[in-house]
């Protein structure tokens, strides 16, 4: 089975409730993300979080596509 990088498996990566409505109602929560605040270094994500989003977006790795995704959500 092939993995899935989508916002919503983005999420369950970070243990993060997944569902469209808890997605919608944390992006809600946290934005407009100052633009002057890399995604990795925003106050709402543990150690982990962090560390993951800033491989993903430094390695162009398989998430960084979702990881963009989200970025642009939260700036908006």
């Amino acid at each position: 089975m092939d993995t899935i990088y989508d916002l919503k498996a983005l999420f369950a990566q970070f243990g993060l409730p997944s569902g469209d409505a808890e997605i919608a109602e944390f992006i809600d929560q946290h934005r407009p993300l100052d633009p002057s605040v890399k995604l990795e270094d925003a106050p709402f994500w543990n150690g982990t979080q962090k560390r993951f989003l800033a491989a993903a977006i430094e390695e162009d790795a398989e998430w960084a596509e979702a990881v963009d995704q989200l970025d642009a959500l939260l700036r908006h």
